[in-house]
């Protein structure tokens, strides 16, 4: 095992009995699969923990298919009979700015295009905007959009990451910020172990992609999970995939009645999970200390981009902008010889971040059955990609089998697009299936309330 011991010490628990079997990696210097097999079944394992109180004889290892772990790691849906969206909008990319240096865009929010382009003075083409950088040194091209309100990340080398004040501060930052934030007795319903998180509430304020990966996991094992979006807010390119589970509504809540109504679905939650910047639920009225004022017993897990500390800490990011800033990508251009970033396989920060959200989610349940204890956790992108890169970068083996037929779920999954399949899950719990009630389906298709 390359990650459990470090996510286990992050937890402060015994290293749990995972089992890997497959073989071969995503191609990659870094050991990507290794790290998508793992976080998955660190995730199981302390699901298994959880349920473990209702189960008479000693659980066997929690089981994760490597192969399988990769592709959850990417798309997973495979439409029948329609198309999903591009990934990326017609800007985002990379681009090679005057100085020689690299700088990636992120453009798929229409905000954070609209702001980029606002910088570079050109058009939505990509012709205009590669030649709109060139007039630019990377490192003040980088500052000018994220002082705009966009997105954008220089690639600088490992090296520079670690010199890098932001790099230093994620460096000293634990993989997970655990606190307590006060204790309370608790009394914990009977636990189903085929569905142990059965009749948890989980309010999930995030965006892609990590944090609606941990809430989809949570809802693959009963959690009822309210995803809350902005009325102007879209992902295309990701609903297909991580609103499969969940019920999906939209709120204002910049608007005072819409406000208070979330506020309500608040107080009546176990879960908010939530991906705002530091500061943003503060400018929204909904500071920490309002919130666990509203609900006392809310386990509050949250993520962002850069870190909790530093100078970036409140930094709009993105994986594929963190792999860039933190030498992912710079390493990986190196490894291939290759003239321009090459960046992980997959989104494996956003991912792998995901997983370690759930697990955090269900540590704090734990907690608050076994010792009374409501905790607060906060991980981010960037400390992952430590994580990531600290086990090496000569991952030289055997590639994957490519995708096969028997790969896909036997089940129709009747979206809001149209039917679907999936790739078959990743993660083997005795005695406990993964399933989703719900279809993926489209932002703001529910209604703002809880079901149960």
């Amino acid at each position: 095992m390359h990650y459990i011991p470090e996510i286990s010490q992050a937890f402060n628990h015994a290293e749990p009995n995972i089992q890997i079997i497959g073989r071969g990696d995503l191609p990659s210097p870094f050991r990507v699969t290794d790290l998508a097999a793992e976080t998955m079944g660190y995730a199981g394992a302390m699901l298994q923990r959880y349920a473990n109180t209702s189960i008479s004889e000693p659980a066997g290892p929690v089981m994760v298919d490597r192969r399988l772990a990769s592709f959850w790691f990417d798309m997973t849906i495979r439409p029948l009979g329609w198309q999903l969206p591009p990934v990326w909008d017609a800007v985002a990319g990379n681009y090679q700015a005057g100085d020689g240096c690299w700088i990636r865009l992120h453009t798929n929010a229409p905000h954070h295009r609209k702001a980029a382009l606002a910088v570079l003075g050109c058009p939505a083409d990509r012709d205009e905007v590669t030649r709109a950088v060139m007039q630019w040194q990377a490192d003040e091209l980088e500052q000018a959009i994220v002082s705009q309100g966009g997105c954008a990340a220089t690639m600088r080398s490992l090296a520079d990451w670690q010199q890098h004040p932001q790099g230093q501060a994620v460096q000293a930052e634990p993989l997970v910020h655990l606190k307590t934030v006060h204790q309370q007795a608790f009394t914990e319903a009977n636990i189903d172990p085929q569905r142990p998180l059965k009749g948890l509430r989980v309010l999930d304020l995030t965006r892609v992609l990590a944090g609606p990966v941990a809430s989809r996991f949570l809802a693959a094992y009963g959690a009822e999970v309210l995803r809350i979006d902005p009325l102007n807010w879209d992902e295309p390119a990701a609903e297909q995939e991580v609103t499969l589970g969940k019920r999906c509504a939209r709120m204002d809540l910049c608007d005072p009645a819409q406000l208070a109504k979330f506020k309500g679905l608040l107080a009546e939650c176990d879960v908010l999970l939530h991906g705002y910047r530091p500061g943003a639920l503060e400018s929204l009225g909904l500071g920490e200390t309002v919130r666990h004022a509203i609900n006392p017993g809310v386990i509050d897990v949250s993520l962002n981009a850069y870190g909790w500390s530093g100078p970036w800490r409140e930094r709009r990011g993105f994986d594929s902008l963190v792999q860039m800033s933190a030498g992912l990508a710079h390493q990986g251009m190196i490894v291939a010889g290759a003239d321009k970033p090459v960046s992980l396989p997959v989104q494996a920060l956003d991912h792998a971040t995901g997983y370690l959200l759930a697990a955090a989610v269900i540590h704090g349940l734990i907690q608050r059955r076994n010792h009374g204890q409501i905790i607060q956790a906060q991980l981010s992108l960037a400390r992952t990609g430590e994580l990531l890169a600290s086990r090496g970068h000569n991952n030289y083996s055997e590639a994957l089998l490519p995708e096969a037929e028997a790969d896909i779920a036997s089940q129709i999954e009747a979206t809001s697009w149209g039917n679907a399949q999936r790739v078959k899950f990743p993660l083997s719990i005795q005695g406990c299936l993964a399933h989703w009630d719900y279809p993926a389906s489209r932002l703001g298709s529910s209604p703002a309330r809880w079901l149960s």
